[in-house]
């Protein structure tokens, strides 16, 4: 019989610009003693959607390695192919963006909570009116990842080991989007 992996899987993580933003994808493997695979897109150093997905049921296979990988390669597509195809588009974060190494001052962050604060007040009063409940009930869905990125309680940590910022903007491609993702797609490995 085949060994099983013990670690998890080597993940993958994509900067990439998108109509004058930058995105970042970030797919990882929780090994086969959490057997999940997580993937974040975030931009401004925020989750604006998040895609989980469990593999329980086939933690006793053989190859369970290969099928990690490639489980974790077609759902980091998949959040890539939703970008580039606008899915998250008209989505707002909800918080500041912040370029790679830019830090929130003491002011922004006690003023980004305050507007939080209000905000929460504010939207728990309208959805007390039936006509706000309305309103909330023709608007568009959200896509599921991005529900799943705001329904989140705990955020993922930050690998600090030899990392200088969180999203190492020395990795920014030059290539266009589309030369990206046909280079990702057709196996080159090569975001940059």
């Amino acid at each position: 019989m085949a060994k099983t992996f013990e670690k998890a899987v080597t993940g993958f993580n994509h900067n990439i610009k998108h109509k004058g933003k930058v995105y970042h994808v970030q797919t990882e493997d929780s090994g086969a003693a959490n057997p999940h695979i997580i993937t974040h897109l975030f931009v401004g150093g925020n989750i604006l959607a998040s895609k989980k997905t469990g593999y329980a049921d086939i933690v006793k296979t053989a190859n369970l390695a290969e099928l990690v990988r490639e489980m974790m390669e077609e759902q980091h597509k998949e959040m890539l192919r939703n970008l580039i195809n606008g899915v998250y588009d008209n989505i707002d974060s909800k918080q500041r963006s912040y370029q790679p190494g830019q830090l929130a001052t003491d002011a922004e962050a006690a003023q980004a909570q305050q507007k939080q604060n209000v905000a929460a007040l504010t939207a728990a009063a309208a959805a007390a009116t039936s006509a706000a409940a309305t309103a909330a009930a023709a608007a568009k869905p959200l896509p599921p990842e991005v529900v799943a990125a705001r329904e989140m309680r705990e955020l993922p940590k930050i690998n600090e080991v030899g990392v200088e910022t969180l999203f190492g903007e020395d990795l920014i491609s030059e290539k266009s989007l589309d030369e990206v993702i046909l280079s990702y797609l057709a196996g080159d490995g090569d975001a940059g």
